[in-house]
């Protein structure tokens, strides 16, 4: 087979030509992959094969050999693994070839291969010539080579655990990259190369940072490196910084002077990717401090691992300085796209951080520079002023901010709407956002929101999104405005809503007549979206995003005016008009506010309890068309959690919507299409709705239960599992267990208990599994002791025999009681007296 044409033709314009090759590629992967792969690396070792077809060739391998799903990844290691061992060598010397070739596209391929490779041989004790044959290559004489040569060993250490390099190579890896790194290395390629492979090997050099002279020496080289002439060196050494920062932080008072030194030179005169790199190493010095102090609370005792530096308390008055200059740094347009990040933005975040390190310390800092700049008449030094008050919001405490704020805060008011700068206006509606979620709440004593001032901010807060939305209601001709102001107006919007709702969110029984009449404005704004006309998609994006801020606005509301009996009695005249509302949303099929106004419905069915039955005829088959949506998965997600709502509302007048609601989620269950994640809020839903209906659940146990059982079973064995793959175990673990207690809940007292009898011993097999496994985090601790008590409060007697021949039930119910957690100590004080009336009987 003429691999070169198929790999070229794969990348034809032509789609005709490119699934051809496509095609063909695939087949010949399943019939023959020992000649496949052979075939790959040979095309892109060949130096006179085309740069293109080297490239797809050693992209293919790659993907031969590593896959983002955790099982997918599984299984390809295993299939590499058992190739013929003559196979692998061909390929793998066909690999190591390619980092001598003179085209940069295919040496930096085949180094992402070897480390592919060597991520899954290093750990099972093959290929152990590999580094050794890399480091002599360090000592040629074409610098392409060495490079090379270097980037593979920085993939290397990205892909391998240090555990399964010995200290000696390790020491030499680190000596070749330094070396690589040294200012009298005269290739620049070289150098970039070897400053980006220290980045990935510094998680190797443990043993070398507890020493004090080879420290020094990485140190010093990495200093140097951030003063090099090239711009992409000294980016990649401030990177190298910031790792150290974060891994060696222990290490770095000798240095911590001289990094400042270098840090803040760079921050005020390099170039940006450089700048942005030394703010990075003081917010990571800040993550550390914070961590440190948040574990030990301030009280260093012999038993802390790491002790606190205070480097940030000590720098505190030249940082502080230095992190104030890049606020003003802004781009004119940078509000155009959400995901930008710059100077002001980076410093802006670093001074968060820093103020969440040092508390009331820095204030007095940063108010000089306020009262300086806040009525200036470029509207850069008002918007860094209005940044930097917002940026310290979180840390100090509410006594030394809260006269502050008062002052401040009807001053932001007029700023929100009479400020000639949309940049301005957005950052004080961001900042009036963090005062209201820092600064106002049960547990500060003067509150921000008074009866007084509270009509006025939800004035202008409704002002705020007025001038937003007159965009959509001036003539089409005029909607053709800059696309910069319409980026900002909507960015606008959108801190605007957010502050609104968290005006809500804080509102009193005094301010609780100004919710209620909000709710009549946010309807109205709502109803006026369903009636707009024939839009331009351009338009139509404008006015769903607008569906999906009110729709999220009333579901604070309904929240809100909920959660007491005399503001819902008021609320409840609306229920009607708002439910009505919302079915004209999720008639017009847009899946972001389809996810909104769903929330919204959550909430609603919580707060008008079992009076949600008169609205199920017309909702149900939007649930329905949610359910079934395995595209924006989401939106699945968030309606299987509605559904649950609806269940603890409706209690068993749910019933006759149950088989359709059912059949939906075992088809759900058994989709390969449904994200993962949507998973395990299923399984807990299952529980829900069993513990609405009761014993009528009866029916679907036969085949609720089996999928229950062969998810248990998958998720009890964790060895070897990623950090990720733990946490995302842990969720399912917790839906299971909350089928498994609504169910029994659902049947107690019932006379078809004895139903649920024969699945009991599995049950218990699944508790003492996951138990023994000794990764389950607290939440799911306090969900399997309880369900541990169900099963014995449900079953009695049957289950009473069961539990004490179980492994590990005592021992688990043991350690839950002395549990430091008060929520696991309480469900098990619960489940110790089911179990011994259970074992009484």
């Amino acid at each position: 087979m003429e691999v070169t044409q198929v790999l070229l033709s794969a990348q034809a314009v032509d789609s005709t030509v490119r699934k051809h090759a496509e095609e063909t590629l695939k087949q010949f992967q399943e019939q023959n992959l020992p000649g496949f792969l052979l075939s790959l690396s040979a095309e892109l070792a060949s130096e006179e094969k085309p740069v293109d077809s080297r490239k797809l060739a050693g992209l293919i391998l790659k993907n031969a050999l590593d896959a983002k799903e955790q099982h997918r990844k599984y299984e390809l290691v295993q299939r590499w693994l058992s190739l013929d061992v003559a196979v692998k060598s061909q390929i793998k010397a066909c690999l190591l070839q390619t980092l001598s070739s003179t085209v940069a596209d295919a040496r930096s391929t085949a180094s992402q291969v070897i480390a592919k490779v060597a991520g899954i041989e290093l750990p099972q004790k093959q290929w152990p010539e590999l580094i050794g044959s890399l480091l002599s290559n360090i000592h040629q004489v074409p610098p392409h080579v060495k490079q090379a040569t270097l980037e593979t060993l920085g993939y290397m250490c990205e892909e391998v655990v240090p555990e399964v390099v010995d200290q000696d190579q390790v020491n030499k890896i680190l000596t070749a990259v330094v070396q690589g790194m040294n200012a009298n290395e005269g290739n620049i390629e070289v150098r970039l190369a070897a400053t980006r492979a220290l980045y990935n090997a510094l998680g190797f050099a443990q043993a070398n940072f507890s020493n004090d002279m080879e420290r020094d020496y990485i140190m010093r080289v990495v200093c140097e490196a951030t003063l090099s002439p090239e711009v992409k060196i000294r980016q990649a050494a401030f990177e190298c910084l910031v790792s150290i920062g974060s891994t060696y932080y222990e290490k770095l008072a000798p240095y911590i002077q001289d990094i400042f030194n270098i840090t803040s030179k760079a921050v005020r005169e390099d170039e940006e990717p450089v700048a942005l790199q030394a703010i990075e190493f003081w917010s990571s010095i800040c993550d550390e401090e914070i961590d440190i102090l948040e574990e030990y609370g301030g009280d260093f005792t012999a038993d802390s691992d790491v002790p606190c530096y205070y480097f940030i308390k000590q720098a505190l008055p030249a940082l502080v300085p230095m992190l104030l200059e890049t606020l003003l740094k802004q781009e004119e347009d940078q509000d155009q796209d959400e995901g930008a990040w710059n100077l002001a933005m980076a410093g802006g975040t670093c001074l968060g951080l820093v103020a969440r390190t040092v508390g009331d310390d820095i204030v007095p800092l940063v108010m000089p520079f306020i009262e300086e700049n806040i009525t200036k008449a470029d509207w850069r030094q008002r918007e860094a002023a209005t940044y930097a008050f917002g940026s310290i919001l979180e840390g100090p405490s509410p006594d030394k901010l809260t006269p502050i704020v008062n002052v401040a805060l009807s001053f932001m008011l007029t700023a929100l709407t009479k400020d000639p700068s949309s940049h301005v206006k957005d950052t004080t509606a961001w900042t009036l956002g963090r005062i209201f979620e820092f600064l106002h709440g049960s547990t500060v004593e003067t509150p921000i929101i008074t009866p007084a001032n509270c009509q006025q901010i939800i004035t202008v807060l409704l002002q705020g999104m007025k001038d937003a939305q007159m965009l959509l209601r001036k003539p089409v001709s005029l909607l053709n405005v800059t696309h910069r102001e319409d980026a900002g107006e909507s960015r606008l919007r959108t801190a605007a809503y957010e502050t609104l709702n968290e005006v809500v969110r804080c509102s009193t029984e005094e301010t609780a007549r100004l919710v209620l009449e909000l709710v009549q404005v946010i309807m109205a704004e709502l109803h006026k979206t369903l009636e707009a006309q024939k839009l331009s998609s351009d338009e139509r994006e404008k006015q769903n995003e607008l569906q999906g801020l009110l729709c999220g606005c009333l579901q604070v509301i309904i929240q809100k005016l909920g959660a007491s009996e005399p503001t819902k009695y008021a609320f409840m005249q609306y229920a009607d008009q708002i439910m009505n509302l919302f079915l004209r949303v999720f008639a017009c099929r847009s899946a972001t506010v389809h996810e909104e106004a769903m929330l919204a419905i959550g909430a609603l069915a919580y707060a008008t309890g079992p009076n949600f039955a008169k609205y199920m005829p017309d909702f149900y088959k939007y649930l329905e068309m949610g359910l079934q949506n395995f595209e924006e998965y989401q939106v699945c997600a968030v309606t299987v959690g509605v559904v649950g709502d609806i269940c603890r509302a409706l209690e068993d007048k749910i019933l006759p919507y149950c088989d359709g609601i059912m059949t939906q989620l075992l088809k759900d269950l058994s989709s390969n299409q449904l994200h993962r994640s949507v998973k395990p809020p299923i399984f807990s839903c299952f529980g829900d709705i069993a513990l609405a209906i009761g014993e009528n659940f009866e029916k679907y146990l036969m085949y609720a239960m089996p999928m229950l059982q062969s998810a248990a079973e998958l998720s009890a064995h964790t060895s070897g599992a990623d950090d990720e793959m733990i946490e995302y175990t842990n969720l399912l673990r917790n839906g299971i267990l909350e089928a498994y207690s609504g169910i029994f809940q659902g049947f107690k007292n019932s006379p078809k208990t004895q139903l649920l009898i024969p699945y009991a011993p599995h049950i218990l097999q699944f508790l003492d599994s996951i138990y023994m496994e000794k990764d389950m985090d607290d939440v799911v601790m306090k969900t399997a002791i309880g369900v541990l008590g169900d099963l014995a409060d449900t079953l009695g007697s049957n289950a009473g025999s069961l539990i004490q021949q179980s492994l590990s039930s005592k021992d688990f119910l043991n350690e839950c009681l002395s549990s430091e957690d008060h929520l696991i100590k309480e469900s098990a004080e619960w489940a110790r007296l089911a179990i011994s009336r259970a074992i009484s009987v």
